[in-house]
């Protein structure tokens, strides 16, 4: 569950302390370390909102839902949606207005929904409005990101037997464009046309591509890096350089395991 704050500076992450799961933030010029969630049960998928001045997360305890918390730490977190809908933010679009979300179906798959998003400067808190559904399918689809500009949002789904990542316009609706081979965690670079996602060796992978209009072409994925994530870690983080990742390595007896 790592995240890069918009400015680089920050890196908001959930640790399991064997009794819960909380979020921190580490500032990485400081190489500080402070608990940013006190909630009871498990708190994960730390979001930054644009500004930087927000992280939104999951909460799953008696009174799950989806939570917003100032990244500073003052202040309580506040709840912004129930978990009846079993709601895990994954994306705000680059102008702060959409949230893209996790829903687990009735059905069993989980779907993609859109929330719009408000800032009360009254109150200095976030406001979600009515959830908007953007991908629905009897697939397993799963972790939205917005591309650097608004317009696309990349996700992966096992529609076709297998984990692959995809690429459609926001807010649609529009074509789909397969973007792997063989893939999961889509993350979009800031500082270029590259789109990057976890290869299934765990190995991240990096595509160029071209937007225009309503059309959108990924070159062949290559290897971004030929260092490996854990076993079972399926996410990673890619700076707003797009020079360094943040993710989890284990030892090598670890890394010879075969991807899941």
């Amino acid at each position: 569950d790592m995240r890069f704050s918009p400015d680089g500076k920050r890196l908001a992450f959930s640790v399991d302390n064997g009794k819960g799961t909380d979020i921190w933030v580490k500032d990485l010029e400081r190489d500080t370390t402070s608990r940013l969630s006190f909630l009871p049960g498990i708190n994960v998928a730390p979001v930054w909102t644009p500004g930087g001045d927000y992280i939104v997360f999951r909460s799953i305890n008696p009174a799950s839902g989806m939570y917003g918390v100032r990244s500073d730490g003052s202040g309580q977190a506040q709840r912004l949606a129930d978990g009846k809908t079993s709601l895990t933010p994954f994306s705000f679009s680059p102008d702060g207005k959409w949230l893209a979300v996790r829903q687990r179906g009735n059905h069993g798959s989980a779907d993609i929904l859109t929330m719009p998003v408000e800032v009360d400067a009254g109150r200095g808190a976030l406001k979600l409005g009515k959830a908007e559904l953007f991908l629905g399918t009897p697939f397993e689809v799963t972790g939205a990101e917005f591309s650097p500009d608004g317009r696309w949002l990349a996700y992966q789904s096992n529609e076709s037997g297998t984990s692959e990542v995809y690429v459609r316009p926001f807010p649609g609706p529009g074509g789909r464009w397969q973007i792997s081979t063989g893939g999961s965690a889509p993350r979009w670079s800031r500082n270029g046309r590259e789109l990057l996602f976890l290869g299934r060796d765990r190995r991240v992978m990096a595509v160029n591509y071209t937007a225009k209009g309503d059309s959108f072409a990924a070159g062949k994925p290559r290897v971004w890096t030929e260092a490996r994530l854990a076993a079972r870690s399926n996410d990673y983080e890619l700076a707003q350089d797009g020079k360094r990742l943040a993710g989890i390595v284990n030892d090598d007896a670890d890394i010879q395991k075969p991807f899941p």
